[in-house]
């Protein structure tokens, strides 16, 4: 099925010679910094949500793992869902003061927004 994946060399130049094989280049993960060094942003976002309120956590630096570890916590802690991509953690309802205490409890530097 690998081999099959046609999406993922879109606008390559294919060569001629019938031994190439086109490899693709690894993508790099930034590594997780301490918590002592992110700076971590709690804000309150209505953005296309049909006007329901998510808590949004950004300006994390790391893997995705460690963004889903970590917001798997913040759902958790706070009992409600959510999800963690892109570099931002979203937690349904308006939870900004608890997010930001068990933050900073957890030794990130966080602060509330908005």
């Amino acid at each position: 099925m690998a081999d099959n994946d046609w999406k993922k060399r879109l606008g390559v130049v294919y060569s001629t010679n019938p031994d190439f094989r086109y490899e693709e280049e690894p993508l790099e993960q930034e590594e997780t910094l301490p918590p002592e060094r992110q700076k971590l942003l709690v804000a309150i976002d209505r953005r296309n949500r049909g006007g329901k309120q998510v808590t949004l956590v950004t300006g994390f630096v790391g893997t995705d793992e460690d963004l889903a570890a970590l917001g798997k916590t913040l759902k958790v802690k706070c009992g409600v869902g959510g999800t963690a991509k892109n570099g931002e953690i979203t937690i349904q309802g308006d939870f900004r003061e608890k997010v930001t205490d068990l933050l900073n409890s957890m030794g990130y530097k966080a602060r509330r927004g908005n």
